[in-house]
C-alpha cells in the first residue's frame, strides 16, 4: 500500500482515508460490470486457457507502450488484438491443436516481455503491480480507461450479443442460417484484449483471467438463460470487488489476490448450494 494514503493512530491502529476505499470499491465495481457479461462467453466457449494467454501478452503490451512513450494500456490493446488476430489465423490449420497454439502464443508472449524488461534499466517499471494488480494506485486516467473502456465494451457486446450465442451454441448451424462467423469472432477477441487491457490495474497479469472466469463459474449454477447469467455473474463479481477490498484493507493483503480469492470462495459456496438443492431433490 503507498504510504502516503496510511496513517497510524497512537494505539497502532492503520487507518485509511474514506475517500481511498470508495475510490477502490468504484473502480472495481466498474470492472466488474464488464467481465461479468464478457466472463460468461469465456466459459460457455471454454476459452479460458484463451484469457490468459492475452494476459502474459500483456506484459509484452506494458513494455512496447513504454518503448514508444505512450499509454501502457493502449500498448496492452494493441498486442492483445494482435495475438487474437494471429490466433483466429492459425486456427485455420489443422496442424496444431487450438491449446497448443494458445500454450506457444502465451508463454513466448511473456518470456518476450521479461526478456525487453530486463534491459529497460533507465525506465521505472512496477513488475510486482502489473503481475498482481495494484487497486490504491488507481488514477483519474485509470478510471477513464475502466469506465469508457467498459462503456465501449458493453454496447459493442449488445451488438454481437445475439450472433455470438448462435455461434458459441451451434457455430456451423448458426453460419449455415447467415450467421457472420469473422466479423463477430474478430469484435469478440477485440473486446478480451480491451477488458484486459483495462482489468490488469484492478488483479494483475497473472490474475485477470481469474476474474473473467470464475464468477461466472460461480452463477451458472443459479440462472435459467444467458441474459440472468450474465446478470447473475455481475453481482457475484460486485460481491467479490467490495469484500475483497475490504478484506485488502482489514488485513492489509493485496487487493487483487483479494477480490479473487473472495470470488474462489462464492464459487465454493455455490457449489454447495448446487448439492443441497441436489440433495433435496
Amino acid at each position: 500500500m503507498r504510504a502516503d494514503m496510511i496513517t497510524v493512530t497512537t494505539t497502532g491502529i492503520i487507518t485509511m482515508p474514506d475517500s481511498l476505499i470508495l475510490n477502490a470499491v468504484i473502480a472495481g465495481l466498474g470492472i466488474a460490470l464488464v467481465t461479468g457479461p464478457l466472463g460468461c462467453f469465456v466459459v460457455w466457449r471454454r476459452m479460458a486457457y484463451f484469457g490468459d494467454t492475452l494476459a502474459h501478452a500483456g506484459l509484452m503490451g506494458v513494455v512496447l507502450g513504454m518503448a514508444l512513450g505512450i499509454d501502457p494500456t493502449v500498448g496492452i490493446i494493441v498486442t492483445g488484438v494482435v495475438v487474437g488476430l494471429l490466433l483466429l489465423g492459425l486456427q485455420q490449420q489443422h496442424r496444431v491443436a487450438t491449446d497448443t497454439l494458445l500454450g506457444i502464443l502465451s508463454h513466448t508472449a511473456l518470456a518476450v516481455g521479461l526478456i525487453v524488461v530486463s534491459f529497460m534499466d533507465k525506465v521505472r517499471f512496477d513488475l510486482m503491480g502489473y503481475l498482481f494488480g495494484d487497486l490504491l494506485a488507481a488514477t483519474t486516467t485509470d478510471f477513464i480507461w475502466i469506465y469508457g473502456g467498459g462503456t465501449l465494451v458493453l454496447i459493442l457486446l449488445a451488438l454481437i450479443w445475439r450472433p455470438l450465442i448462435a455461434l458459441t451454441v451451434h457455430r456451423d448451424m448458426a453460419v449455415v442460417e447467415g450467421g457472420t462467423r469473422w466479423p463477430v469472432g474478430i469484435i469478440f477477441m477485440v473486446l478480451m484484449a480491451l477488458t484486459v487491457a483495462i482489468a490488469m490495474k484492478i488483479v494483475g497479469i497473472l490474475l485477470v483471467t481469474a476474474l473473467l472466469i470464475i464468477p461466472p463459474a460461480a452463477a451458472r449454477r443459479f440462472s435459467a438463460s444467458p441474459e440472468g447469467m450474465a446478470a447473475a455473474t455481475v453481482i457475484i463479481s460486485g460481491i467479490a470487488v467490495v469484500v475483497g477490498i475490504s478484506a485488502s484493507f482489514t488485513w492489509d493483503t493485496p487487493s487483487g489476490p483479494s477480490i479473487v480469492a473472495t470470488a474462489a470462495l462464492l464459487f465454493a459456496l455455490s457449489l454447495g448450494a448446487g448439492l443441497i438443492v441436489r440433495g433435496r431433490h
